[in-house]
């Protein structure tokens, strides 16, 4: 997920999510509610409020739902911020993206670079620098916000279980300096350490396999059908057909049974760590 995007229609958008709520905010109740007030009630800052009505910087996630209770404006406030996070990214991304937070179980297969889910700002912010290379500097680090953004629903109090598998090809590409390598390389580690995840890495010699062509992830979603989504560089697709979904994921099974196992895996990121 490199690819170029507009990013006036983001700007547009949350635009219009920090007009909403100045509005909300001056229209309650029998007075005004100052910044300061609602900061205190929702346990964020004074200038976070600022930033936000002003349409500049990252809108934490749990903030939209909060701001929804306290104005009782029934979703607004969330339905704005997905489809701000919608926005900054291509569209053929934006399904699988509107998807992910609703997954409580994902898997992910990478042959080129770490998993978006899993990589540092430092990392994402090397990719995304020569991926866009026409972006300023300051719609790069956005994107590098809206991409570590996704990674909240890893912290939540429960989150999906995840099984992800790279190319050992993703351990030992230096992306953004050995620093950045460092941090990245610490960063799955720790993953790798959460009881929800599973971290595995496909060694260089393990050969031809079924989805040698490009990443996949496969997302089971409760109360609905699971899907997979395949990407290129420059497009990708959701696919909901059963029986291709059940394909897709028997690949899968199948790479993770040859990959090494998890404590092989840990030991080959430490040592590739190490060396740096």
């Amino acid at each position: 997920m490199v690819g170029e995007v507009d990013v006036s229609e983001d700007d547009d958008v949350r635009r219009e999510f920090g007009a909403e709520l100045v509005s909300a905010r001056e229209l309650h109740g029998d007075r005004a509610m100052t910044q300061t007030d609602l900061a205190r009630i929702i346990k964020t800052s004074r200038s976070t409020i600022s930033r936000i009505e002003s349409g500049t910087g990252a809108i934490p996630r749990e903030i939209p739902e909060l701001l929804d209770e306290v104005f009782a404006t029934e979703g607004r406030f969330k339905t704005l911020h997905e489809a701000i996070v919608a926005k900054g990214y291509p569209a053929h991304s934006r399904r699988r993206l509107a998807l992910e937070p609703k997954a409580h179980a994902i898997l992910e297969w990478s042959p080129t670079v770490v998993p978006g889910l899993l990589q540092t700002a430092s990392y994402a912010h090397a990719l995304l620098r020569v991926g866009l290379p026409r972006a300023s500097e300051s719609e790069v680090r956005h994107k590098v916000q809206q991409r570590i953004g996704r990674q909240e629903l890893l912290r939540r109090p429960s989150p999906p279980d995840m099984s992800v598998v790279v190319c050992e090809s993703v351990l030992r590409r230096v992306v953004g300096g050995s620093e950045t390598m460092r941090g990245q390389l610490a960063a799955l580690l720790d993953f790798a350490d959460r009881p929800t995840a599973l971290l595995q890495v496909l060694p260089l010699e393990a050969g031809a396999h079924g989805l040698v062509d490009g990443p996949l992830s496969v997302l089971a979603i409760p109360d609905a059908a699971t899907v997979a989504y395949t990407e290129g560089v420059q497009s990708g697709s959701i696919i909901e057909e059963p029986c291709q979904v059940r394909q897709l994921a028997r690949l899968y099974d199948v790479l993770r049974a040859t990959a090494l196992s998890p404590c092989e895996s840990n030991r080959l990121i430490s040592k590739l760590l190490e060396a740096l």
